[in-house]
Order: C-alpha cells, then sequence, then structure tokens
C-alpha cells in the first residue's frame, strides 16, 4: 500500500525529516504527547503501523487511539498490526505458495485475471528445513570417494573426514599451530575439494586451502535430488509472483539469514522511512527483537493472510520491562544467560505478554548476546521480546556493512519518533505493566532437560539430578529405573573396539543451528575447547552421532578463519549443511550396535544438543533423555561420553603423559574469546554473505523451473498437488447443511500440542502416508520427510495425527491410533477418518484445554479439517469485532474472500 495516501485520516502527520523533502515519515509523537512518551517502545512501533496503515476498513481510526491509550486499553480491546515484511522457511512456507498459486487457478477458472495474484508485502522463502543428514563422519567414511567427482589430493594429506593418528606439528609449515598433516605438499601446491562459498581461501594456523567437507557436497547433492520438485516449485514462485524472493538451499536458516541479511531496521520506500516489522512462518522469527525490529512466529495461516493483504489481529497486550543490571560470570556464556532469563520470565507469567528490556546490563550485551535472547521468547510464552534500538544496535549495522548516509538517516528518524535508547538516561524510561529485575552477575551454568526446555539444572548438580531423574517416577523428569539396574552396564563392539554403555552415556551430540549459533562467542568457545581438547590428546567415541549444523556460511566462516573448524572435525564435530536436522528429527540413524545396546539394557541414552527444545522423542525414539546446552558444554559431554559427570572433581580424560585433564583445564577464557571474536568475526563476513546471497547456489542457478503464469500441476508429483480448497469455489459463497448423528474420531487430554498434531519428521514406514507413497511406487527412502512434503495434502492429511506420542484415550497408550466404532477397528487416524467418510458420517474431535499449542499451526488446522469436513456446520454463537470479520465469514475463509476480490 501507499504510505502517504491523502485520504488517509492520519496523514497531516506526514513530515520531512530534518527539513529533506526526499524522505518523509508519519511523526507519530505529535499524536500523543507526554502519553506517547510513557508508551513502551515495541507499542511505539505497533501505534506507527496503526497509523501509517489507517485505511477505515482493514485498520480504523479508533484502532490507532486505543494504542495510543495502552496504559488504559491493555487486555481490553483487540488491534491490528500490518507487518513490513514476510519471512517463510519452506516447510510452512511451501504451503502458502501451493495456496498462491492454486488462486490462480481458481481466479482463471472464474474468469478472472490469474496475473493480479500476488502477495502484497515483501515476501522471502528460505529453503532451510529440507536438510536430512544422510552422511556424516560414520556414514561416508567407508564410501569411495565420499566427495564425489575426480578429486585428487596427495595422500598423505589429512581428510576431513577419516581420523589419522594425532599429530600436531604441520610438515608443511615450520612452526604452524594447528593439527595439519600437510604431507609433502608445499603452500600452493596440490588439487584440493571445492572450497565452501564464503571461507576464507587459506586456514591461517597452516596457511593450507580449506577444502569443503564431503558431508556437505554429499548432504548437498542428495538434498537437491530429493527435493527437486519442490525446488522447481519454489523457483517458479520466485518468478511468477511480485515482492517473493526464495533464498536457495545451503545458504543458512531462515531466521538466521533474516538477522544477518534481510533485516532493513528501518523501511525506506519511495523516500518514505517507517520501522522494520516482521510476521514469520518460524518461532525463531523472535531473533530479530534483538536488532530493535518489531515481529514474532505465526502460524502459516496468518502470514499468508498478511501476504493477502490482511492485517495479523491480536489483544493489545501487557508490556512486562525485564531491567538487567550486572555482569555475567566469565563462565556463563550467553546460553547461559538465555536460559536464567526464561526461567525467570516464565516464572514471572509473561505468556502472551510482550517483554521489553532495559536496564544498565544491557549496554554489556552484544548484539549476538541480545538476538539469542530474543530467539528463546517463545520458549517462556512471550509474544515477542524487545530491544529498543541503542548505540550498540547502529554499531552492529556498521559491521554488516550499511552505509554512513544510510545509518545517518536512520538515527535521525529514530530518534525524531522516540524510538532510538539513549544509554546515558534512565529518566526517559517507558512505564511498564509490570517490571522484572535480573543481574546478570548472578547467572551460573546451566543446562535444561532431560524432557523439556524449562527444567533447568545447574552444571555443578548434573550428576546428581540425572540420578535423581533415574529414581523419580515416570513423568516430566523421571525414568523410574529400578535400583538394582541404574549401574548395568552394555558392551558394544563398534568398529573393531569394545565400549560400555550404562544409563546417561551419550549418544547423540549436536551442535545445530537453532538458538545460539547467532551468537560468534559461543560457538567460537566450542571451536577453542575442542582446540584445546585435541592439543590434549582428548577425543569422542566413534559411535557417537556428532554432527555440526551452523545456521548460515557465516558461521563456518568465522570457525574456518579461527582457525577452530578442523579441531572440531577431529572430534567429530563437521558441517554436515545448512539448515534444520537434529532439531526436527532428522538425525541420522544410530549404530545398530548401539541400538542393540540401548535396547538390551533398556538404557536412558542421552542426547545433547544446542537448540531450544528437547521434547521426549524428538531427537529419536530409543534416546529417552535430552539436554539442551552451550555448544561448547555439547563438545565437553560428548568428549565424556556420559551427562551423569561432575566437571569440578572428575576429568574428561587423561593426556598421553597420563595426566588428567579436567573442564577448567580445557575451557576457554572471556579473553580468549574477546580476542578471537575480535579478530575474525568482523564485518567481511557479512559482506561476503551478502556476495553469497546475490550469487546464489550453483545448483539453484542452474535448476530448470516452469516460466508460465499458472503452474503446471504434474498430476504424478508426491511433492506439489493442487489443494482442494477451490475445487468448489463458485463466485458467490453458498449455504452449508447442518451436522446430526456426528461420530468422535479422537479424544484426547490437555496439552495436545501442534507437535502431537501437525505432520513433522520422518514418514514411518508403517503410516498412512507411507502406505500412499508406496501405492505410488516410492520406496522407503524415498520417502523423504512430512515437510518435505507439506506441498501435497493428500501427504499431510494421512500425517495429520499421526505423532508415536499422541494420546487418544479411546487406545488409552500412546499411539497414532483411534477405533473406528461402526467396526470397531483400531486403524490409523486417517483410515478411520477415510472409512467414516465413505459411510457419511460426520466427525468431530474432542479435546481438553490448551489443544493446539505451538507454532506449526498451519497444518494443525488445515489437517484435521480435511480428516473431519463434509462441508457441514452447526450453530454456535459468535461475536465479530470487525466488519471485516463478517465479511471474511460470509465468504467462508480469507482464501475465498480474496480469491473472489480478483473476479
Amino acid at each position: 500500500m501507499d504510505p502517504a495516501r491523502p485520504d488517509y485520516p492520519f496523514h497531516y502527520l506526514i513530515e520531512t525529516l530534518n527539513d529533506n523533502t526526499e524522505k518523509k515519515f508519519y511523526n507519530v509523537p505529535k499524536l500523543g504527547g507526554t502519553k506517547y512518551d510513557n508508551l513502551p517502545y515495541s507499542i511505539r512501533v505497533l501505534l506507527e503501523a496503526a497509523v501509517r496503515n489507517c485505511d477505515g476498513f482493514r485498520v480504523k481510526k479508533e484502532d490507532a487511539i486505543n494504542i495510543l491509550d495502552w496504559k488504559t486499553k491493555r487486555n481490553n480491546v483487540e488491534v491490528p498490526f500490518c507487518p513490513a515484511r514476510v519471512v517463510l522457511q519452506d516447510f510452512t512456507g511451501i504451503p502458502a505458495m501451493v495456496d498462491f498459486a492454486a488462486m490462480r487457478e481458481a481466479v482463471k477458472n472464474l474468469g478472472g485475471d490469474p496475473t493480479k495474484v500476488h502477495p502484497v508485502c515483501p515476501t522471502d522463502l528460505t529453503v532451510d528445513h529440507s536438510l536430512q543428514i544422510d552422511f556424516n563422519k560414520c556414514a561416508i567414511q567407508n564410501t569411495p570417494n565420499p566427495g564425489g567427482g575426480d578429486l585428487q589430493r596427495p595422500s598423505a594429506k589429512l581428510s576431513p573426514l577419516k581420523v589419522q593418528p594425532r599429530k600436531l606439528p604441520c610438515r608443511g609449515q615450520t612452526g604452524c599451530k594447528g593439527p595439519c598433516d600437510a604431507g609433502e605438499s608445499s603452500r600452493n601446491s596440490g588439487q584440493f575439494s571445492s572450497q565452501i562459498e564464503n571461507t576464507p581461501l587459506l586456514c591461517p594456523f597452516h596457511l593450507q586451502p580449506v577444502p569443503e567437507p564431503e558431508t556437505v557436497l554429499k548432504n548437498q547433492e542428495v538434498e537437491f535430488g530429493r527435493n527437486r520438485e519442490r525446488l522447481q516449485f519454489f523457483k517458479w514462485s520466485s518468478n511468477a509472483f511480485r515482492n517473493v524472493s526464495v533464498i536457495s538451499p545451503g545458504t543458512g536458516m531462515a531466521h538466521q539469514v533474516n538477522l544477518e541479511y534481510l533485516s532493513r531496521v528501518v523501511f525506506e520506500v519511495k523516500d518514505f522511512l517507517y520501522p522494520d516489522s516482521i510476521v514469520g512462518t518460524d518461532s525463531h522469527t523472535t531473533m530479530v527483537n534483538g536488532l530493535g525490529i518489531f515481529g514474532w512466529g505465526v502460524c502459516g495461516i496468518e502470514t499468508e493472510a498478511v501476504m493477502l493483504g490482511m492485517p495479523v489481529t491480536l489483544t493489545l497486550p501487557e508490556v512486562v520491562g525485564c531491567e538487567l543490571t550486572g555482569t555475567a560470570c566469565p563462565l556463563a556464556t550467553s546460553i547461559d544467560v538465555v536460559l536464567s532469563i526464561t526461567k525467570q520470565l516464565r516464572q514471572a507469567g509473561v505468556a502472551g505478554k510482550f517483554v521489553e528490556f532495559f536496564g544498565t546490563g544491557i549496554s554489556q550485551l552484544s548484539i549476538a548476546d541480545r538476538t539469542t535472547i530474543a530467539n528463546m521468547c517463545p520458549e517462556y510464552g512471550a509474544i515477542l521480546s524487545f530491544f529498543p534500538v541503542d548505540n550498540v544496535t547502529l554499531k552492529h549495522l556498521k559491521h554488516r556493512g550499511f552505509d554512513k548516509a544510510r545509518l545517518e538517516s536512520m538515527e535521525k528518524y529514530l530518534k525524531a519518533v522516540k524510538l532510538f535508547r539513549n544509554d546515558q538516561s534512565s529518566s526517559d524510561e517507558p512505564e511498564y505493566s509490570q517490571v522484572v529485575q535480573i543481574s546478570l552477575s548472578s547467572i551460573m551454568p546451566y543446562v535444561s532437560g532431560p524432557k523439556r526446555p524449562q527444567d533447568r539444572v545447574a552444571v555443578t548438580n548434573m550428576k546428581s539430578d540425572f540420578q535423581a531423574c533415574l529414581n523419580e517416577k515416570v513423568g516430566f523428569k523421571g525414568f523410574q529405573i529400578l535400583a538394582e539396574k541404574q549401574n548395568d552396564v552394555v558392551p558394544v563392539h563398534y568398529e573393531g573396539n569394545e565400549y560400555r554403555l550404562a544409563h546417561g552415556s551419550v549418544v547423540i551430540a549436536a551442535v545445530i543451528s537453532c538458538t545460539n549459533n547467532c551468537n560468534p562467542s559461543v560457538m567460537l568457545a566450542a571451536g577453542l575447547l575442542a582446540k584445546k581438547a585435541v592439543e590434549a590428546g582428548l577425543m569422542v567415541k566413534p559411535y557417537i552421532r556428532t554432527s555440526l549444523s551452523p545456521g548460515s556460511g557465516m558461521v563456518t566462516h568465522y570457525l574456518s578463519s579461527s582457525g577452530v573448524l578442523p579441531y572440531l572435525s577431529k572430534l567429530g564435530f563437521q558441517v554436515v549443511g545448512y539448515g534444520c536436522s537434529t532439531c526436527v528429527g532428522n538425525t541420522a540413524p544410530l549404530p545398530e550396535a548401539v541400538l542393540n545396546a540401548i535396547k538390551q539394557g533398556d538404557l536412558v541414552a542421552c542426547g545433547v544438543l544446542s537448540g531450544n527444545k528437547n521434547f521426549e522423542g524428538r531427537l529419536c525414539d530409543c534416546v529417552r533423555a535430552n539436554y539442551l546446552a552451550s555448544p561448547p558444554l555439547v563438545v565437553a559431554y560428548a568428549i565424556a561420553g556420559r551427562v551423569n559427570i561432575d566437571f569440578q572433581t572428575e576429568s574428561l580424560g587423561v593426556d598421553p603423559s597420563g595426566k588428567n585433564i579436567y573442564l577448567h583445564d580445557i575451557w576457554p577464557t572471556r579473553e580468549e574469546l574477546q580476542h578471537v571474536e575480535e579478530k575474525y568475526v568482523i564485518s567481511s563476513m557479512f559482506k561476503e554473505l551478502k556476495e553469497k546471497m546475490e550469487k546464489g547456489n550453483k545448483r539453484w542457478n542452474v535448476l530448470e523451473a516452469p516460466e508460465s503464469v499458472l503452474f503446471p500441476w504434474d498430476l504424478k508429483s508426491t511433492y506439489i498437488r493442487c489443494p482442494s480448497f477451490f475445487e468448489k469455489l463458485a463466485k458467490e459463497p453458498v449455504s452449508l447443511q447442518p451436522i446430526d448423528n456426528a461420530h468422535v474420531l479422537l479424544c484426547l487430554g490437555e496439552s495436545v500440542t501442534t507437535d502431537h498434531i501437525s505432520p513433522a519428521g520422518s514418514i514411518a514406514r508403517s503410516s498412512a502416508a507411507a502406505k500412499y507413497l508406496t501405492n505410488k511406487g516410492l520406496t522407503p527412502r524415498e520417502f523423504n520427510s512430512y515437510g518435505a512434503r507439506r506441498g501435497n495434502d493428500a501427504v499431510m492429511t494421512r500425517g495429520t495425527f499421526a505423532n508415536i506420542k499422541l494420546l487418544n484415550k479411546f487406545i488409552g497408550k500412546p499411539a497414532p491410533k483411534t477405533i473406528h466404532f461402526p467396526s470397531g477397528q483400531t486403524l490409523d487416524v486417517f483410515e478411520a477418518a477415510e472409512l467414516y467418510q465413505k459411510e457419511g458420517i460426520p466427525l468431530i474431535i474432542l479435546a481438553e484445554k490448551n489443544y493446539g499449542l505451538g507454532n506449526s499451526r498451519d497444518w494443525a488446522a488445515k489437517g484435521p479439517f480435511l480428516l473431519t469436513s463434509t462441508g457441514k456446520i452447526f450453530s454456535v454463537i459468535a461475536s465479530f469485532e470487525t466488519d471485516m470479520e463478517i465479511i471474511i465469514f460470509k465468504h467462508r475463509g480469507i482464501l475465498n474472500y480474496v480469491a473472489r476480490r480478483f473476479l
């Protein structure tokens, strides 16, 4: 929309920036005077969006006045929010783009012009959730030429995938500090495999080219082959629709790329300035709150509504002020700060509220620290966690490559509308609904687990806490292992050696892209710890599934340029690719010997990951205890091989001379971290990331895609299918029939989350979706994941309620099953629903409170609708707040309403 239309109610507030007639903005502070000055910064951004988008229909004048009167109207009125842009990730983004493609088809069929169908706001779609770990250090070692192609290497050169006998001196360079075995080659001799884009040409420790890990090459190759149809559809979408930009695979995570590249902080459109704001189909969207960008993660349905020109509606929330004071202790990483703040904010009861940070402690937090804190916002239930723009933000943006003129106009604009935080003055702090005070100096290292992210355990208490978990009854923390079984040890024969597994043994250790890879300090801490561990002769047992999945190539850049990546690789933490993997259940299978040992001993095996979700069964159904930890602690627990260790009194291992090595011996100091971060985490990273974004992925660049206005649906495709939502669309809405004699498909208890409802992860071979794909001629290796097949409603409907942890009271135990009462059969949920529909029996689902909690709400809504829909209705008393809601209701949904507008 045009932000400066003269017929808009607040057009009189438009001014020029410092008499610069080329730059205009809405001077919103003039609307409210001192009332505006008392508003929290986040509410000021919400108010500006309402003023700028006030058209009398989507946003009315009284909406803006209600926001201005936040102090008295909070919790009492609903207000609209029109974001400046949208970010999609491919799992939840593909249904939205498929709906847009289907809408073009429907508009054409009804006689309209399909070329009018476009998203109305900038939409960035990042292909980042397709990555699966098909190859890692164990899976690729025994394959011939694992990198593919005709690669020539000096035979004596260390492969990043094969752990050679430890040899620290570099033959090729005298006095080299790294573990490179350069063989006979000199600095410029020999051929090497392709470089990772955006990594330096030379490793600073041994001045040798850094080859791209074979795991990345192989996983990317499989990813492109497996997801070719989806990628072609995405590429068609980027060409067919205005305002759509697709970030190709291998670039990075949606929230990471959003933070490092897409974020504007201040928009400038046709010389009109306004705050950057966003909604995204990813719970980590709040990461950009650390940059002073207003927004949060929503479901695909809400995001699609924004793409269609509709606002997000929310109850005007309370704003909790979080005052940070003091300085954290040296051993506490930003993850410890995050988890401590998470716990205190959860205890303060901030669910459904905005959180806004202030106080002297903010200035001591880098942007990386702030974005890490903001990224955990969904875990304590807040809508967003807002850090206002200040001098630290501007310094960061300068390193990102923002030019001087842009930064100057940004600062002038933010100060003009009072959205810039002054570090020196505490008298100008806004009024908040409540204030939570947190002293950073009281924060110590913690992990979270073994089943829920809110259950924090001090690292110093980890051993005793795990023992208590073994003793406790089965529940949120307990495993109820008999006392006589708690010391059981099961031998494992793996790769010619014998190892011993017990309760507490680590079998998965993953440094993954969620939450903390945005923070260089914690990733560099993991790398420096790995360096010191390797130099001390410590190693990770080979049966442990270790992996390193960075949020973007920038992370690989600074790990490589700082010289720590080879040490992580020697411990098994090799780069497997860029995107979600372990965090969404795409981890590689455990070795058969390890699986058998776990089952034989009924062991409570453990996974340790640097993510923000550790729900039971999420990583692997045989790994019952999962802990969230900072990246250096993930590496430390992997070296220890167990979680039930007291780092203060028990050693990680011994060096070649037999000396015990403790965690404090290899833990990097804050001074070491600051030195490495200052030297290697510099503006060139952002510059090179920008070049990578603009250049694109080579495989993506050569990928062929249709150039037609309408997408050419392939009826044989099992990835992309024209959904059935528009099949019966008429130019005018039709009446529905009432529901009579319905049966209950599922009877569910409390807190059934979207993880239980929406299909995610791998497709089980015995599932209804697997049967469908098998009937289409696919083998299990070709099933891919539910996320990859979100563009096919036939697969997704069959995967709805297919979670192994679903507890249906009709069954009485966790299983994706239900009872078809007419026949008495116990069936998969889809098969029962299909049978009911063939019999013409309407269906309902009974669920208790907190049904549908979570962020995967698109198919958590679409799936049950398609399972139970018979085109009928039942009577309810409903209240509509706006004319827009009434219109959408009459059209039976926003998709139908927007499609008819194009006719």
